[in-house]
C-alpha cells in the first residue's frame, strides 16, 4: 500500500521535505511507519516519545492501522517561534475549530 506522509517542524528539516510517500506492507500501522522512517532518518528517533500522529487529519495512536491512500502526519512538540504558515498547517491537521463569530459578553454584564 502507498501512504503520504506529512512532516512538520524539526521532522521536516531532518527529512528535507514536508511531504513524502512510502510503500508499506499490508497490516502496517502508524508505529511501523514511524519505525521505518526513523531507520531511514536516524535523527527522527529522538522524537519517538514525544511525537503526535494523525491519520487523514484525525489524531491517531501508534497502533492505528493504515490503508492505501492514507495521509499520515507526524507532529513533534512545538515551542515558541513557529511561523504563521506552520501554525496554519498544523491547525489543518488538527482540525482546530473555527473561532466564535460573535464576541463573548464581558463577565458580570447579565
Amino acid at each position: 500500500m502507498r501512504v503520504n506522509v506529512r512532516l512538520f517542524a524539526r521532522l521536516r528539516d531532518i527529512v528535507g521535505a514536508a511531504e513524502i510517500a512510502r510503500e508499506l506492507p499490508a497490516g502496517a500501522t502508524v508505529g511501523s511507519l514511524w519505525l521505518a522512517l526513523a531507520a531511514e532518518f536516524p535523527e527522527m528517533a529522538a522524537y519517538a516519545r514525544a511525537v503526535s500522529s494523525a491519520v487523514n487529519a484525525e489524531y491517531a495512536r501508534m497502533d492505528a492501522p493504515l490503508r492505501d491512500g492514507d495521509e499520515v502526519a507526524f507532529l513533534p512538540p512545538v515551542s515558541g517561534g513557529s511561523g504563521v504558515r506552520e501554525v496554519q498547517e498544523v491547525q489543518k491537521v488538527q482540525k482546530v475549530p473555527e473561532t466564535r463569530s460573535t464576541p463573548l459578553e464581558p463577565f458580570g454584564t447579565r
